[in-house]
């Protein structure tokens, strides 16, 4: 899942919205932005598969450092320590952290571990199964979140335009068509692995940090 996160992230913002933007909208990528700098140090491994849709094209082989469940429960709990000073914050934002696993639960083709090197593996494969449908639904997903954060918010007077906007972008961008993820997995290695790396953790450092200016200024028009 890609687009789906941010969009559990403008939920979760608009349910709780006295909780900052940053701990949301940076934790529900937390872990693909450590699986990119995992998957740079080596730590990770992905293998190119054209084949391999709706638009990742690479098999997730091993991903165990930071998308198996215990993996994640802990990176989720660090995540929300770095806001401990604030308990109710630093609660937000572990649970904004652990959402990531969750969503990706569906998606995902039997290769979240356990923990990891565990046999066990979970992930009900839509991704697999549907190929360009899954797609479609994440979009339709994410289009539900958008609309309950949307009307939320305007409650409270503030516009989630350009969030919204930006979410639509990136659904249009990693999609079967427009992934860049499939010129990477042409290219030989080591290139392959450095770029996919690469791109998976700029791919949520960037918007993440985006979205999350785009609603401090929202809330600040608002007021």
């Amino acid at each position: 899942m890609y687009v789906g996160h941010f969009a559990i992230g403008l939920a979760i913002r608009a349910r709780y919205p006295k909780v900052p933007a940053l701990p949301i909208m940076m934790g529900v990528g937390f872990l693909d932005l450590l699986d990119g700098i995992f998957i740079l140090l080596g730590f990770n491994t992905v293998t190119p598969n054209l084949a391999s849709g709706p638009y990742l094209f690479f098999d997730l082989t091993f991903i165990d450092w930071d998308h198996s469940l215990l993996a994640a429960l802990f990176w989720s709990v660090i995540w929300g320590l770095l806001f401990i000073k604030h308990r109710a914050v630093a609660a937000v934002a572990a649970l904004a952290a652990f959402s990531h696993f969750i969503a990706d639960w569906p998606m995902h083709n039997s290769d979240l571990a356990l923990y990891p090197y565990s046999i066990e593996h979970y992930g009900y494969g839509l991704w697999g199964k549907l190929g360009t449908l899954a797609w479609v639904l994440e979009g339709a997903f994410s289009a539900v979140l958008a609309v309950y954060a949307w009307r939320i918010s305007a409650r409270r007077g503030v516009s989630l335009v350009w969030p919204c906007a930006v979410l639509v972008v990136l659904f249009l961008q990693l999609s079967p068509v427009a992934s860049p993820m499939k010129f990477v997995a042409t290219l030989q290695e080591p290139l392959t692995h450095i770029l996919h790396g690469a791109l998976v953790s700029l791919g949520f450092l960037i918007p993440g940090l985006l979205l999350t200016w785009l609603l401090d200024r929202a809330e600040r028009v608002s007021s």
